[in-house]
């Protein structure tokens, strides 16, 4: 065991989740139907993100603490929770963004 632990250096410009990105998405779960949440790996930019995608495809995005906190989070809304490095976006997200183009 090592007296020094390695961590991995925070993404550059990125910032941790906050409580206001918690309760977002708590109040995006509460005023919208059929919300599932996609857990988005950490990159170079930005740290953990999950995605809710309410049932008509319209969505948003917050950073979470690490993948168990979204989880966590997700098994307390009572919502699923699926990895878009396995399972990809819904087509309906793409849908909604469609729709609603600029």
């Amino acid at each position: 065991m090592g007296l020094f632990r390695r961590r991995r250096p925070a993404p550059a410009g990125g910032r941790s989740a906050s409580r206001e990105d918690m309760d977002h998405l708590a109040e995006f779960v509460r005023s919208r139907q059929g919300v599932e949440a996609y857990l988005e790996p950490r990159t170079a930019v930005t740290e953990n993100t999950v995605i809710l995608i309410a049932h008509d495809g319209e969505w948003t995005r917050r950073r979470v603490a690490s993948p168990a906190a979204a989880r966590q989070f997700a098994a307390k809304q009572g919502i699923p929770v699926y990895d878009t490095a396995l399972v990809g976006y819904p087509n309906r997200m793409r849908e909604y963004n469609r729709r609603h183009k600029d």
